[in-house]
């Protein structure tokens, strides 16, 4: 008896401790959480996602109402108004409008009004507009950090019609303005500017970037063929630590005083219509020397062709800083910076193969060989002989080099692979730790 009663006990047990286990995984613990946390993972999701909630329980019907964030991404007139209309703050931390369908101007301007006039902090709109359509409360509002405009239309902005004294972030992209000064206007109305992007803006032909604030500026006037094109580029930004170009270059580029530079990544096509080939030269020399204190540069000139060698050897600029460089350009330039930057640690080096295939040795070993290059990677070398000329010599005269890395192209024929990798292979080596590996090029 004492025996049936022990079983029975074990199973009682048990069965009361599957029913605890049962009601543990039935508990909603996300429910369980504040309206502030759950408002906080809410406003991650586009507001569409954010409002299917409501049907999850009760408690769940006006959680949505309260994230401080609101995404729209091609919704239809009607969920975007209700979404307005039922909104239960008073503010907007971000607002995010991607509309590509059809809808009228005025119902555009009435949802960035909305956004505007209940202190929106972050400002992201994209939509498919030729016309003007931006309400100048836009350019006026007292509490944007940050702005992303992209296919918006004309942006008319003149002077004095901008206040963006909070405004920190500013990305422009396939924008137009009304006209050339209507750039600097905008910038001027920034106080506090940090950062400014701009892709292609068409119509313009003078571009003007002046602020004293500005610290990381993105240029890309490249994107869709010649259409972006600048004829004409000016850069003031005393401020700047990182700047990022790809554009056409002519003699009229022009960069003011950048002493506070420390990373550029420059990407310069040349016009094939310039008449003045010497000035052409020296202007973009100038252009360069503007970031002598750089201490990361990657430097891609492998369309700037009829570069005199007068020009590039007669530069006096010294890269004093400049720890690392990638640079992709025919062989004069790489002379050049090996003497001009003493304190170079690293060296990615892709050689434009066009009408200049050269080598110049320098005409003393340069003070980065002698203590500093530690790492150098040649990228897509096909065995020819000026190139086996400067590998020969970093080999030589690199006393701390430790890694040499080269890479081939894919299409190199075998018989040219092996007689690449046997001319390198014999050749001397000035410091006893370096290593040379033959990676394969994609």
């Amino acid at each position: 008896m004492a025996a049936i009663t022990e079983e029975q006990s074990r199973k009682r047990l048990k069965h009361s401790h599957g029913e605890v286990e049962q009601a543990t995984a039935s508990i909603d613990r996300i429910s369980e959480l504040p309206d502030s946390i759950l408002c906080h993972i809410l406003s991650y999701l586009r507001t569409n996602t954010s409002v299917r909630t409501s049907i999850l329980s009760r408690r769940w019907r006006y959680l949505w109402a309260y994230v401080p964030n609101l995404f729209f991404h091609n919704e239809n007139q009607e969920i975007v108004n209700s979404v307005m209309l039922l909104r239960r703050v008073q503010t907007i931390n971000i607002f995010r409008l991607f509309h590509e369908i059809e809808c009228t101007d005025y119902q555009l301007q009435t949802w960035v009004t909305f956004a505007t006039v209940r202190n929106v902090q972050k400002i992201d709109l994209r939509f498919l507009s030729k016309e003007d359509v931006l309400p100048r409360c836009l350019f006026t509002c007292k509490t944007l950090v940050s702005m992303r405009l992209r296919s918006c239309g004309v942006i008319p902005v003149r002077r004095g019609a901008v206040c963006l004294p909070h405004l920190k972030k500013l990305h422009l992209i396939y924008v137009r303005f009304e006209a050339d000064e209507s750039l600097i206007h905008l910038i001027s109305g920034c106080p506090v500017l940090a950062e400014l992007s701009i892709k292609l803006s068409h119509g313009t032909v003078y571009r003007n970037v002046s602020s004293p604030t500005i610290k990381r500026l993105m240029l890309n006037f490249r994107s869709r063929g010649n259409g972006g094109r600048s004829d004409r580029l000016e850069i003031n930004t005393p401020a700047l630590e990182y700047l990022k170009i790809s554009d056409s270059f002519s003699e009229h580029n022009k960069c003011g005083v950048l002493n506070s530079l420390v990373q550029a990544d420059i990407n310069l096509v040349n016009d094939h219509n310039i008449p003045d080939y010497v000035l052409y030269s020296r202007s973009l020399l100038e252009f360069i020397d503007r970031f002598c204190n750089v201490k990361r540069l990657k430097l891609v000139l492998s369309s700037c062709r009829k570069i005199f060698d007068s020009v590039v050897y007669a530069s006096n600029a010294s890269f004093r800083n400049l720890t690392k460089l990638e640079l992709t350009a025919d062989g004069r330039f790489l002379s050049k910076f090996l003497e001009k930057a003493d304190n170079l640690e690293i060296l990615i080096f892709s050689e434009f193969c066009g009408e200049i295939e050269e080598w110049k040795e320098p005409e003393q070993v340069p003070k980065c060989l002698l203590s500093h290059l530690k790492s150098v990677k040649l990228v897509n070398v096909k065995g020819k002989k000026h190139e086996f000329g400067y590998i020969e010599y970093l080999l030589w005269n690199a006393k701390v080099l430790e890694r040499m890395e080269i890479s081939y192209p894919g299409s190199l024929a075998s018989k040219e692979k092996i007689h690449l990798l046997h001319e390198i292979s014999v050749f001397r080596r000035r410091s006893t730790a370096c290593q040379v590996a033959f990676p394969q090029a994609a």
